[in-house]
């Protein structure tokens, strides 16, 4: 097969994994060094990362053949798709090649289980270990671990790789054993445990040896089972506390060609994925916990607005919030309001009142603040609108979707 229908196939089949962005990565270069490549490249991008800066990645698989029959996996055993396999030297140069050409700042690689977990980490190893030793390649690589697999290869795709991933794909122990038997839950957390227990000897030990300076992360696949917005956030929450995890992915389920019953035959909404990444920012970066989102009962996050605005319109007994003496982090959960702005409006009442017209020049969203916030020249009355009411006003606009999207696109 010539490599360029290898990378179409094998392109194509790594696009169902998320978990591929580089935040995180420590900036490195190769200016007066040895070997080429860089971290902070502009190159022809496509994404940004936390601190600003752009990336593009050479996301593939080593191989789409694989051992395992999850349920939900358009590379299944069982999965009637053209296969493909890339030799290490082959990803070797494919990386080299698209970086050279300002294509890419770094490259994401997984695989399908293929002999063993064993003999399949020790492909992806080798591909970074000649990457970075022979070729000098100092650019950005994130490497799918095996959770089977022996965890001294762990340690050497740590040394390699700036992040590691591995994906625990569902949030309860009983869908991981109906759409994917082969896999255990068990298996998967010891994967990530381990990886947490090597990235906190580098922190305690600085001079130790290299591993995985961007830390983990993982994917969660939503609609492929009957797990609800609750339990797919307590998942994530659990795994944040226990694992350190930089980030979890969400990935709205995608039906593939003879799919087996066991798995729905519809996507779920994507407006569903998109919920569960601003309800996942609110735990990570506003404090937010997973029972203040959504109730320990169950349940899915609100569709026509967003998680920030569902738990302050639940939550109305504190607000309308005076800006003037609120704590920041009560600010922050103002809806409308970011933590940028909250520290902003801190900063500028230590040198007077805040008032309404500040906000606006902050750039603050005014249709939703309005409702829950005293200024020194703004005071609305509380609890005056129901919040059925307010809901409704605020609620996302539904869109009429065009009939032929092509044409509008050409």
């Amino acid at each position: 097969m010539e490599l360029t229908d290898k990378l179409e196939i094998l392109a194509d089949a790594a696009k169902y994994d998320a978990s591929c962005a580089s935040s995180g990565a420590p900036k490195r270069d190769s200016i007066g060094k040895d070997g080429f490549g860089a971290t902070s490249g502009m190159g022809i991008c496509h994404s940004y990362t936390p601190d600003g800066r752009c990336v593009s990645l050479l996301k593939i698989l080593l191989t789409n053949y694989c051992l395992y029959d999850c349920q939900y996996c358009v590379n299944r055993r069982t999965s009637n798709v053209p296969r493909a396999r890339f030799t290490v030297a082959e990803v070797v140069k494919l990386t080299a090649d698209f970086y050279l050409r300002n294509y890419i700042d770094g490259l994401f690689l997984s695989s399908g289980i293929i002999q063993s977990a064993d003999y399949t980490m020790e492909q992806l190893v080798q591909v970074a270990r000649e990457l970075r030793e022979v070729h000098q390649f100092r650019g950005y690589i994130h490497l799918k671990t095996i959770p089977d697999a022996d965890p001294a290869l762990v340690a050497q795709a740590g040394r390699y790789a700036d992040r590691l991933s591995v994906n625990i794909e569902l949030p309860t122990q009983d869908s991981v054993q109906k759409l994917a038997p082969e896999k255990s839950v068990h298996t998967i957390k010891l994967a990530m445990g381990a990886i947490r227990r090597k990235l906190d000897e580098k922190a305690e030990e600085p001079r130790s040896p290299r591993f995985a300076p961007a830390g983990q992360s993982t994917q969660m696949i939503v609609g492929a089972d009957a797990s609800d917005d609750q339990q797919i956030l307590s998942t994530a929450e659990t795994l944040y506390g226990s694992y350190k995890l930089k980030r979890v992915y969400y990935s709205a389920f995608s039906p593939i060609p003879d799919s087996p019953k066991s798995v729905p035959l519809a996507p779920p909404p994507m407006l569903r994925e998109h919920r569960l990444y601003q309800a996942d920012f609110l735990l990570r970066s506003y404090g937010f916990q997973a029972s203040e989102l959504l109730p320990a009962t169950g349940g899915n996050l609100a569709l026509d607005i967003d998680p920030k605005l569902a738990w302050a319109l639940a939550h109305r007994e504190h607000f309308p919030l005076d800006l003037n003496r609120a704590a920041q982090h009560m600010i922050a959960r103002v809806p409308g309001i970011g933590l940028r702005n909250a520290q902003r409006i801190v900063d500028l009442r230590r040198v007077r009142q805040v008032r309404y017209a500040d906000l606006s020049r902050l750039r603050c969203s005014m249709k939703k603040i309005a409702p829950f916030i005293i200024t020194a020249d703004y005071f609305p009355a509380r609890d005056t609108t129901a919040s059925e009411h307010l809901r409704r006003a605020m609620a996302e606009a539904p869109q009429q979707m065009p009939l032929w999207p092509e044409l509008q696109a050409a």
